[in-house]
């Protein structure tokens, strides 16, 4: 309990960086320079007074190195307009390490063990800074963040202080600074043969009862099929990932590609084992009960997405998991070449008990690492500004992903356009250059985060209808921070495959009718042989480690 006149580490925080203005000789104590190094040697090329919406241009050219993830689809090249444009615009020349993309985060860790990273380490998802956090190579970078105006600027407008509390390490410091999104962008869902409903009179559904009905319905007309055969089971060690995620939102529960043995019980104000709640069991008896009616094709847990996608087109099912790009792409682009007449449409994720909700936590994105050795070159504070602005300012979100107006696009309002001539991830087919692969822009590494409009500027009509309906969701809780020590890191990771193993194993064996329900408490004595509750105890224990320290 904190005495009036206390303030927490993260109220600290609050008070000292959101003033709009980057204090250049900050030193100070708590999430502001708690190094005690004297920033005021190290402004070499920075701007004396950089501000949230004001272009950075640095005081004299400087050159910064960084990592490059290099993507196949659109290798690098060092004729991109973009490095050009950066330079133009801020003085600053990047230097990129290129990297394939296969062999990024194997590269990544040993520059960075050998001490040869270089200063800016994007393309970083959490917890991948985790494991450099020991050795002092990677700077913490929540002591700098009163440099980045626009970076603060937008964790305070769209309240984002508990996802970065979750990304905390258990010195109250954070490593990794994160693309921030506006609002949670949802992925996947189900997609329905519309002209098939139309035809027995039916509705898309809105709810998992409504599902159901439908299924139960399509299963009347067609006894020989099964209404739903899915995919996304052979790319992750969760089959039908997908699939599992978005019923798992609608129960509450983190499952499928969104799994993780560990989640926080609002109630009990602890961690539990996230496969032995209550919403959980719920989640499979309804899964276990679709397969048993034979309304979802058993197949689908363990056949490839082709065989899937061929069973759509072959109108051996009418009910597929989808995401807004295969949609258009991969079934209704080949329906309508295959099956006179055929509709396809995607529903927002089917309402279940836990209500009109989406997952917490995935507004953080993939982000940036800094290296240690940043730090020790007097243009620090020029980079750390530089940074704000390229990957963080609405000017420079919008530079890295649709390029130069004029140049690549133009725009009215909110509507981006490209110009005539230029392709985005196959919008015109015909056109001779392509914006990523000729140009440089909607790289990956650069382009993520963003304000709900910029996000939103690309999305096909069926996208911008699913997100939009997405969007008014409202987030569950994130779990809050509970950072393992290095000690109990390496111990949790031990416990955590084996058991993950387990409590997937024996969910797809429920649902396949393999097992009877009545053997839940012996799943539940399964997990326990193998570790479960000494891994919850260890998080509960850091947790309240974390809480008491940080008040």
């Amino acid at each position: 309990m904190m005495n009036e006149g206390q303030l927490s580490r993260r109220q600290i925080l609050a008070a000292a960086g959101f003033t709009g203005l980057a204090v250049l000789t900050g030193c100070g104590s708590g999430d502001d320079g708690g190094d005690g190094k004297d920033l005021s040697k190290k402004q070499n090329g920075a701007m004396k007074e950089y501000r949230a919406g004001q272009r950075f241009k640095a005081a004299k050219p400087l050159s910064f190195s960084m990592l490059h993830n290099d993507n196949p689809v659109y290798p690098m090249k060092s004729s991109w307009l973009f490095w050009k444009e950066v330079t133009r615009r801020t003085g600053i020349t990047l230097k990129p390490l290129d990297v394939p993309l296969a062999d990024y985060e194997k590269k990544r860790s040993v520059l960075i063990g050998a001490g040869d990273a270089p200063f800016l380490i994007p393309k970083t998802y959490h917890p991948g800074e985790v494991p450099f956090v020991a050795s002092g190579a990677i700077l913490p970078v929540s002591e700098y963040v009163h440099l980045m105006p626009n970076y603060q600027a937008k964790v305070k407008k769209w309240q984002l202080e508990p996802e970065l509390d979750s990304i905390r390490q258990s010195d109250g410091k954070y490593y990794l600074l994160p693309g921030l999104h506006e609002k949670v962008k949802s992925g996947y869902s189900l997609s329905f043969r519309t002209d098939t409903l139309e035809k027995l009179g039916l509705t898309l559904p809105e709810t998992w009862d409504q599902v159901y009905d439908v299924l139960k319905a399509l299963k009347s007309e067609y006894p020989d099929k099964y209404p739903w055969s899915d995919r996304w089971s052979t790319n992750s060690p969760f089959p039908c990932g997908a699939l599992f995620q978005y019923l798992g939102q609608a129960y509450g529960v983190k499952a499928g590609w969104a799994y993780d043995n560990i989640s926080f019980d609002g109630s009990a104000k602890k961690f539990v084992f996230t496969a032995t709640t209550d919403a959980y069991r719920q989640m499979v008896e309804f899964m276990r009960k679709l397969v048993a009616e034979k309304l979802l094709d058993p197949e689908s847990f363990t056949q490839q997405d082709d065989q899937a996608l061929q069973k759509l087109l072959a109108e051996k099912s009418y009910v597929i998991s989808a995401n807004p790009q295969v949609l258009v792409q991969d079934y209704r682009y080949n329906l309508e070449k295959q099956v006179k007449g055929a509709k396809i449409e995607m529903v927002p994720v089917p309402l279940g008990p836990a209500g009109p909700v989406v997952l917490g936590g995935a507004r953080l994105e993939n982000g940036i690492m800094v290296s240690s050795k940043a730090l020790k070159n007097d243009t620090f504070v020029a980079m750390m500004q530089f940074v704000d602005w390229l990957w963080y300012s609405d000017e420079g979100q919008t530079f890295c992903k649709w390029g130069v107006e004029g140049q690549t696009y133009t725009r009215t309002g909110d509507q981006f356009r490209l110009k005539p001539g230029i392709s985005l991830m196959g919008s015109d087919p015909d056109a001779p250059k392509d914006l990523q692969k000729d140009f440089g822009f909607f790289n990956g590494v650069f382009t993520y985060g963003g304000s709900w409009a910029l996000v939103s500027s690309n999305f096909s009509p069926d996208e911008k209808k699913f997100q939009d309906a997405m969007a008014q969701r409202t987030q569950l809780p994130i779990d809050p921070a509970h950072p393992l020590q290095s000690v109990e890191q390496e111990q949790a990771t031990l416990w955590d495959t084996p058991l993950k193993d387990t409590a997937i194993q024996n969910t797809l064996q429920f649902v396949l009718g393999k097992r009877p329900m009545s053997e839940w408490d012996q799943h539940i004595s399964e997990l326990k042989s193998k570790n479960m509750q000494q891994l919850v105890d260890l998080h509960n224990k850091a947790y309240e480690r974390f809480k008491k320290d940080n008040g």
